[in-house]
């Protein structure tokens, strides 16, 4: 997800077309074309320029509505509902081919990738839901992704103490009912927005960090020496 604005200007974009499934947008502003997948502008009187990331979350509706129970969702138009993605949609798409080979992983394995400071990092999407923690470090930082219980729900965070220097392990901690996790410095439980529910640091959160949930091929061309995670 991105913000808009650059330099002042509020852009409004519309579909121009696909390259290697991601979509390539043009801003009707500037007539600038950019990648969906980088936020950034790769022709055009903006090229080179950068859209902000905005932070968003895939989840299951279960667990969104359970965070934001005043929450608003933008229902689907019922004039346009032949022209919406099915629901089997993913299972479709990794029946077909791709547009390039790979090595290590099918081309079309479904991943969660992160980077962080230029260093990038592939974990196998069903490793995460198998395993529901893993603790790594990517970029010189560690860090955690974890599942949630509906077990369809997967975030990422910093695994550095609010205040600490001390970099904790986490544990799941599913049988206490507070928090999905307990962290080894504290003691205390955390929840899936990564905030404490107990204990000293109550009330304090960790950073999130951005997910990419990908096929493999596509998150292999555009991060060429990304590493696939093991753990």
């Amino acid at each position: 997800m991105w913000g808009r604005e650059v330099d002042g200007q509020v852009l409004t974009f519309r579909l121009a077309g696909i390259n290697n499934q991601n979509f390539l947008m043009r801003d009707e502003q500037t007539g600038s074309y950019w990648q969906q997948i980088s936020g950034r502008a790769i022709s055009g009187p903006l090229r080179g320029k950068q859209l902000a990331m905005i932070h968003w979350d895939e989840l299951s509706f279960a667990t969104w509505q359970d965070e934001n129970p005043t929450g608003k969702v933008l229902m689907p138009v019922g004039k346009y509902s032949a022209k919406y993605a099915a629901k089997d949609w993913e299972q479709k798409m990794a029946r077909r081919p791709s547009i390039m080979d790979t090595k290590d992983l099918p081309p079309r394995e479904l991943i969660v990738g992160v980077e962080i400071n230029g260093d990038s990092r592939a974990y196998l999407h069903s490793h995460l839901l198998t395993h529901k923690l893993v603790q790594d470090r990517v970029g010189g930082r560690p860090i955690i992704l974890v599942t949630n219980l509906d077990n369809k729900s997967i975030r990422a965070f910093l695994a550095e103490l609010p205040g600490s220097t001390e970099v904790p392990d986490f544990y799941r901690n599913e049988q206490l009912g507070g928090g999905l996790l307990r962290d080894s410095i504290t003691g205390g439980e955390w929840n899936f927005l990564g905030c404490a529910v107990s204990g000293s640091l109550e009330g304090k959160c960790l950073a999130p960090i951005r997910i990419v949930k990908d096929y493999w091929f596509d998150w292999q061309l555009y991060h060429p020496s990304t590493r696939i995670s093991r753990n």
